[in-house]
């Protein structure tokens, strides 16, 4: 719940060799299609209209020329209680509709230390594949829950772990997200199975993002 930097200097700014898509709060969609940046929403509804009271539906974003939605993000899991049925389902519903989905998955602090991170990410991915499939507009993003926005990030081996197991279940790009920065998204990037970065506070600097748009660029030249 952050406002960004400027769409119009941010598009000017993002080097070329990179795929990027940015994610601002409903209020900045517009603003971020009109500079001609790829934009999807932070949270998508499953039906297309009803009484639902601040949720966004896929006709809304269809309307204002937003080409997906992220659904599941750790924050939505913990603070608004989405479950994995509710996050496939809200996935599902975005491919039908023509959108793009960035489906998040990822396990607590706890999790990892009982030794069930395979056993939640598990249940997480079925919930998702059954739903969706291997669905071409479909990409997973790995988010840590114990690094999100705390300074904490996965070591590059632990997020190559992670990642491969996810693509064992469901064959798609996967993005790691847990407090990607400038310093640390090379590392992170060069990884086998690591496709990409769901970038949080990091994003809200345009030269953090586009330090990290550098690294990602340079990777895949």
């Amino acid at each position: 719940m952050y406002l960004g930097p400027d769409p119009e200097a941010l598009a000017a700014a993002l080097p070329d060799g990179v795929d990027a898509i940015v994610c601002p709060p409903f209020t900045g969609l517009a603003e971020c299609v009109a500079a001609g940046l790829t934009t999807y929403a932070q949270n998508v509804h499953w039906e297309p209209e009803g009484p639902y009271t601040g949720e966004i539906s896929t006709p809304m974003l269809t309307a204002l020329g937003v080409g997906g939605a992220i659904v599941g993000h750790s924050e939505r899991r913990q603070y608004f209680g989405e479950t994995d049925l509710g996050v496939a389902r809200r996935a599902q519903f975005a491919l039908q509709a023509g959108l793009g989905v960035i489906a998040c998955v990822g396990e607590t602090q706890e999790q990892r230390d009982a030794g069930d991170t395979e056993t939640v990410l598990r249940v997480q991915v079925d919930a998702i594949r059954e739903g969706c499939g291997a669905h071409e507009r479909l990409v997973l993003a790995y988010e840590p829950v114990w690094a999100i926005g705390t300074g904490q990030t996965a070591t590059p081996e632990l997020a190559q772990e992670a990642h491969a197991f996810i693509k064992s279940l469901l064959e798609r790009p996967v993005l790691y997200g847990g407090s990607v920065k400038p310093d640390n998204a090379a590392e992170l990037l060069v990884q086998p199975d690591v496709d990409g970065a769901l970038v949080g506070g990091a994003s809200l600097d345009i030269d953090s993002f586009v330090a990290i748009c550098l690294a990602a660029a340079g990777i895949r030249s």
